[in-house]
């Protein structure tokens, strides 16, 4: 399941260390961030629960980025 998300993320570089650390949390098949559209792109692996997978996503992309914000 691929599911799009709201964030603001304050440059391209930020957005890349998101996008890693998003590929990098349990439960996610794929993640893309994109800076211009301040959205993050995530696809789930089968079986895991989509709001539990996202606030290990952004407790990850907060280590980054201690000030990210991602409208759940």
């Amino acid at each position: 399941m691929k599911k799009t998300y709201k964030i603001e993320v304050d440059c391209a570089n930020c957005a890349n260390l998101m996008e890693d650390a998003a590929r990098k949390t349990g439960g996610v098949a794929s993640a893309t961030v994109n800076f211009m559209t301040q959205k993050m792109i995530v696809e789930f692996e089968d079986g895991h629960d989509p709001q539990k997978v996202m606030q290990d996503v952004l407790k990850a992309c907060k280590k980054v980025e201690p000030d990210c914000e991602i409208e759940l």
